[in-house]
């Protein structure tokens, strides 16, 4: 067993995985999830992943997810633990959902500019942050062979929807622009569009092209560990305004903490 493993803790349904339970979640591939980082028992808009676990469970599964049964099987999960990254899970089983809660040790936002790689690829069902999409781990995999940060998933004509594991937004004239194309709406980007909403910079959605980057005062991404200024796209500088990034950055880490 290796080091991560052994950081790594699994309970399934509130008891500790067994093999016959790991074996089952990993054969099914349905399911959906999201992932949360914990500090001092708290986590920054748990609402939203609550919101996005009982959304998804209800389109997959016919039901709801018990809110106070979520919070007792992660704060079970934790147990010792103050500061952590969590998952939920939630896989296809016989009778009802499986619940599984994965607990590693915390883990922070890569300090930017990212470099993001375009890539020809659209996850499927967008709006679900589901379990077994090879395409998003492929070209995951490809962007870092490449030597970039991240892959940036565009349709046709270049329009881009999301990252493999981020949303993207981009500073123009006092708002944020969003893409309009099918993507998940991250739970930080839930946080952050209010946050700024405060200050008056507000958040718009609308097409965005490769092509069309440069043209932007910054463009920027979120994901569960915070967010990072974008400086590169494929061969493409783009320019980071270092002043809009630490606002977006000081909105983003004065937003409060909720508990467990």
């Amino acid at each position: 067993m290796t080091a991560a493993a052994d950081r790594l803790k699994i309970e399934v349904d509130g008891e500790p995985a067994s093999a016959d339970r790991l074996r089952s979640a990993a054969l099914s591939g349905f399911g959906h999830f999201t992932a949360m980082q914990v500090r001092n028992h708290q986590v920054r808009g748990f609402r939203h992943h609550l919101a996005r676990l009982d959304a998804a469970n209800r389109e997959l599964f016919g039901s709801g997810v018990d809110e106070q049964v979520l919070r007792t099987r992660i704060r079970q999960a934790l147990g010792e633990a103050a500061d952590a990254s969590v998952r939920v899970y939630l896989h296809e089983a016989a009778d009802a959902p499986t619940m599984m809660v994965t607990v590693r040790p915390p883990g922070g936002m890569q300090p930017g500019p990212w470099r993001l790689m375009s890539v020809p690829y659209q996850r499927s069902v967008a709006h679900i942050k589901h379990t077994a999409d090879f395409g998003q781990r492929y070209y995951q995999r490809l962007a870092h062979a490449a030597g970039f940060d991240e892959a940036l998933l565009t349709g046709p004509d270049g329009i881009i929807s999301e990252g493999t594991i981020t949303n993207i937004g981009c500073f123009d004239r006092g708002q944020v622009i969003w893409p309009a194309a099918p993507a998940l709406r991250g739970t930080t980007m839930q946080v952050v569009e209010p946050a700024l909403a405060e200050i008056g910079v507000s958040s718009v959605f609308a097409h965005i092209r490769l092509t069309e980057l440069r043209s932007f005062s910054s463009v920027f991404v979120t994901n569960a560990r915070g967010v990072a200024a974008v400086g590169q796209v494929d061969a493409q500088e783009l320019p980071v305004d270092e002043q809009l990034m630490q606002t977006l950055t000081e909105r983003y880490e004065a937003a409060p903490w909720d508990d467990i």
